[in-house]
């Protein structure tokens, strides 16, 4: 057990990205970056924003918002040692693991399609999420999916 404080975890609360001044649309421009190159993620997740703003006919930020809205999981299983057996236990998700996982998602689902650029592959992954369909949103549904029938063993969360 360390003697020190517990050191204070910030989940990127003070870095926003420059066009819209979220912090979300920042942590999703870092999840697509690779190799350090930031302006090419910001162009290619603000490019594939604007492409799905136009197919949907809606503001950027508002197809944003519904698209984070529509993919956040609220619930997920953890497996949990009690009496040499495993059990998966249904637990709520705090919001800065929501956020990661589903930007995680998003963007490992875009990356999953093949035979168009990454542009045009995050741009659909994003419409797919504002109507609710899509990998993403089934990979949501599966996890509430496994929470819900694991609900018998909720009561081992107390632990």
């Amino acid at each position: 057990m360390p003697r020190r404080t517990r050191s204070l975890v910030r989940h990127g609360q003070d870095k926003v990205d420059p066009k819209f001044g979220r912090n979300n649309v920042n942590a999703l421009i870092n999840k697509v970056m690779l190799s350090g190159k930031k302006h090419v993620a910001m162009h290619l997740v603000y490019g594939a924003m604007e492409k799905a703003a136009v197919r949907l006919k809606k503001d950027q930020i508002e197809v944003f918002d519904q698209v984070m809205e529509n993919i956040l999981p609220v619930i997920e299983v953890r497996a949990k040692r009690i009496g040499g057996a495993n059990y998966q236990v249904p637990t709520e998700i705090p919001a800065h693991r929501r956020n990661a996982l589903a930007l995680r998602w998003l963007v490992d689902s875009a990356r999953a399609r093949k035979g168009q650029p990454m542009e045009e592959k995050l741009a659909i992954e994003l419409v797919d999420a504002y109507n609710n369909t899509g990998t993403v949103v089934k990979k949501k549904e599966e996890t509430h999916r496994m929470a819900d029938a694991n609900k018998a063993m909720a009561h081992f969360s107390k632990f």
